[in-house]
């Protein structure tokens, strides 16, 4: 028998809570989230390195994250759970003349946004990232604004605020199809049962593309291995360290617990499911990593581990209706910066969906865009 529901999200990871917890308060009406796994946001979302930015290269990427950090420095006023971002910022490290000249079209962007970046120079920068290697550094540039978040305090606040909306969240529910009738979505099936609703919310992460399927849409979101490794304790290493970007080398680190963590992306792996863990991606890490912080040297690999990007061409994510099938709304395709969109992500959707005017423009996201030929690429993406 079929329960009924006036949405049904599919993904309790970041994105689905976000979305849920913001249509709810909207009073929307009876939200439902479908979560395969027994624990909430323990796919992509548990495996992110935390990093919140808004350096990017486009407007809506841009206003999309200084919405979500506006709206996490006031997460516990907004959900009653406390959640830390430290806004211990980042920066990026141009060490070419190509890079300078890149970045210096984005910053201007950027400031014109009203997003407070400046530029280091390279005798400045280890006042903020003590043994950082700078004598290649042309130049970097840093917000304050930026920072880091606990993916598991968005999390667990996200589906606390939610549920006191009167969202109701069932785990170990995997979506397994959805319920058609004439072009029109009319609920989900999970594997707990089957959920009625004329509105269905694609959130599912790296495996948005297979929801959308079962609508017949060819959704562009491919699943991409990433991987991250941490050390031991480091002396060097004080409250207050940046997210640093290695812009040549893709290399990036963050203050974790009394150590690092270091992440690269490898833009040769192949597409697919396969989490597991790659020596050589390990080395290749540790190995950027030793060349820019030599200090590391000392350190020891405490643990390394692999998630997935929900990946897009353009590296935008995708925000909007469905054109193909009635009643089903995507909300997908973050191509890595999924955790630190999601604040913004769950309230323009849940706006959209009530028909209130978004807090920040997002036609650049639509789900059309790519049919319609009207993409534009991000670049800065890590």
């Amino acid at each position: 028998m079929s329960r009924n529901a006036d949405a049904v999200i599919i993904g309790g990871g970041i994105i689905g809570l976000a979305t849920a917890f913001n249509l709810a308060r909207m009073k929307y009406g009876k939200v439902v989230v479908v979560e395969k796994e027994l624990f909430l946001g323990s796919g992509a979302t548990a495996k992110c390195a935390g990093g919140i930015r808004a350096q990017f290269t486009t407007k809506v990427n841009i206003q999309m994250s200084m919405k979500s950090e506006e709206i996490l420095v006031n997460f516990e006023a907004e959900t009653g759970w406390p959640a830390i971002f430290d806004q211990c910022g980042y920066m990026f490290l141009l060490t070419e003349e190509e890079h300078v000249r890149d970045f210096e079209k984005s910053v201007a962007l950027q400031r014109s946004l009203g997003l407070p970046v400046e530029y280091l120079a390279p005798d400045k920068i280890n006042e903020i990232a003590p043994r950082v290697r700078t004598d290649d550094v042309i130049k970097a540039t840093f917000c304050k604004n930026d920072g880091l978040a606990d993916p598991n305090d968005l999390i667990q606040g996200y589906a606390a605020a939610a549920r006191r909306h009167g969202v109701e969240i069932v785990v170990e529910a995997e979506a397994i199809g959805l319920i058609m009738e004439g072009g029109r979505v009319k609920g989900v099936k999970t594997k707990a049962g089957d959920f009625s609703s004329p509105l269905v919310i694609n959130a599912a992460g790296p495996y948005a593309k297979i929801i959308a399927a079962w609508a017949g849409i060819d959704l562009p979101v491919e699943p991409v291995r990433r991987q991250i490794s941490t050390t031991g304790a480091l002396d060097f290493i004080k409250p207050g360290f940046p997210m640093i970007v290695d812009v040549r080398s893709g290399l990036y680190f963050h203050r974790e617990s009394p150590g690092l963590l270091l992440g690269w992306a490898d833009k040769t792996v192949t597409p697919g499911f396969d989490e597991s863990v790659d020596p050589d991606y390990t080395d290749n890490i540790i190995m950027r990593a030793l060349d820019r912080v030599p200090d590391l040297e000392t350190a020891e690999i405490s643990k390394s581990w692999a998630g997935l990007y929900e990946t897009t061409p353009d590296h935008h994510a995708i925000i909007g209706w469905a054109g193909k099938a009635e009643g089903l709304f995507f909300n997908n395709g973050f191509s890595g910066h999924g955790m630190m969109h999601a604040p913004a992500a769950g309230l323009v959707a849940a706006e959209i969906i009530t028909g209130k005017t978004p807090s920040v423009e997002i036609t650049a996201l639509n789900p059309e865009r790519f049919d319609k030929g009207q993409v534009r690429e991000e670049t800065n993406v890590i």
